[in-house]
């Protein structure tokens, strides 16, 4: 998922993430919901993902590229996306973010590829921010302002921004601006919790690495967890949508 990766040290085992204990209580007694996120690098030789396996393993969901830029749509987001479902895992799906690229059409491709965010199943539209296309940082917040803006319009939900503390430090003058949109943190360094730039009171995914193995996928692969900052999982994820409807026979 990200360009930056050769930098930052690996390491952080999912299985032992210690959370911070302001977040620990605001977490269930059973384990974190945890997920990965894939995206056509995880389809080795076009081998579909295994996702009944990957429920099997014990995770909740999993984030999946849907486009990139203007022109770029994820040639496995869709079987992706009818096999994660199928297989009972709550789906995410992220944008690549091109800055040097009009913010507003890049979320009208988004918004038209995943038709929108709010089925059975959908987590909130994700921005992947972790390039400035050659923007200063008041011109890339304003870029970004513009794309959620336009987002949000098109899908109704509040989407969650991916980035990592360097960038947002530098590239985002650390800005507070969009402390109110869940963060989607990338830190794989071994800290008993990630660095949350930008105001954030607290982060929603943490993606702790990028060499995970999954029982379904096919070599590593970015590995997440869920903090409970926006409650319960199953709403936020539209899990209880699916629950309510299941009977209606339709």
């Amino acid at each position: 998922m990200a360009m930056w990766r050769s930098t930052i040290r690996r390491g952080v085992a999912l299985s032992v993430i210690p959370l911070s204990g302001a977040l620990i209580a605001a977490l269930p007694a059973t384990a974190a919901p945890s997920g990965p996120d894939v995206s056509s690098w995880q389809h080795t030789d076009s081998r579909l993902i295994d996702w009944f396996a990957v429920k099997r393993a014990g995770y909740d969901f999993a984030m999946v590229k849907a486009t990139e830029g203007l022109s770029y749509i994820n040639p496995y987001f869709i079987p992706d996306s009818v096999l994660m479902r199928a297989a009972g895992l709550a789906r995410g799906t992220y944008h690549y973010a091109r800055p040097d690229l009009p913010p507003e059409p890049q979320a009208a491709l988004y918004a038209a590829v995943v038709l929108g965010q709010n089925g059975p199943l959908d987590l909130p539209p994700v921005l992947d921010l972790e390039t400035t296309g050659g923007l200063g940082p008041d011109a890339l917040i304003d870029w970004t302002r513009r794309y959620l803006t336009t987002v949000r319009a098109l899908t109704g939900r509040v989407p969650i921004i991916y980035t990592y503390p360097a960038f947002w430090r530098s590239a985002m003058a650390d800005t507070t601006e969009f402390s109110d949109h869940p963060l989607w943190i990338a830190d794989y360094r071994d800290n008993p919790h990630p660095e949350v730039p930008g105001g954030w009171a607290a982060w929603t995914f943490w993606q702790t690495t990028d060499s995970g193995r999954i029982p379904g996928i096919a070599g590593p692969t970015d590995l997440n967890v869920y903090s409970g900052a926006q409650g319960d999982f199953a709403a936020f994820a539209n899990m209880t949508s699916r629950r309510s409807s299941a009977g209606h026979g339709r």
